[in-house]
């Protein structure tokens, strides 16, 4: 059962209504428990901590500009966004914790340059101390590494920018 078998599964589950799978091969054991949301009023709301990626910042204008003078940030940026549209983006198929290396002592899968192909190892995201190697589906130029090393990432969360070839 691959990774888009098991993400599948999870989905039925929980647009399903069950309230507990359990599938069991020779080669594993899944077991997926689907809990109903729970609103309690009386405990404090918990806190949210979301972590953006260092170009999500928004543009500070200098101090020292003229007030007469357009800023060019903004349209900086509605550049940035028109030249990433042309790319493909690499998402994160799980939540977890992203790596760029199979170990601290080796290197990264891939640099912004490399060129890669459909099932080539690009990260790992680990997920409740199982280690899941993260494989290209497109073929393509590494143009951007969008999540800091070892740093938390959410489903769907955008990871590697590829320029296809």
């Amino acid at each position: 059962m691959n990774l888009k078998e098991i993400q599948n599964l999870i989905k039925f589950v929980s647009k399903s209504g069950v309230s507990e799978v359990k599938l069991e091969t020779e080669e594993f054991k899944i077991v997926i428990k689907n809990t109903p949301d729970i609103k309690v009023t009386s405990l404090p709301h918990p806190e949210v901590h979301t972590v953006l990626p260092a170009q999500a910042a928004p543009a500070v204008q200098p101090a020292a500009a003229a007030p007469g003078v357009p800023a060019t940030a903004p349209q900086n940026a509605e550049t940035n966004e028109a030249d990433e549209s042309k790319y493909i983006t690499i998402k994160a198929p799980i939540i977890g914790t992203f790596y760029r290396r199979p170990a601290p002592d080796k290197p990264p899968y891939v640099e912004v340059g490399d060129t890669v192909k459909p099932g080539d190892v690009v990260c790992i995201i680990e997920a409740m101390k199982l280690f899941n190697e993260i494989e290209s589906e497109v073929s393509g130029k590494i143009v951007k590494v969008l999540v800091e090393d070892a740093t938390p990432v959410e489903f769907d969360q955008p990871l590697f920018l590829v320029e296809p070839l």
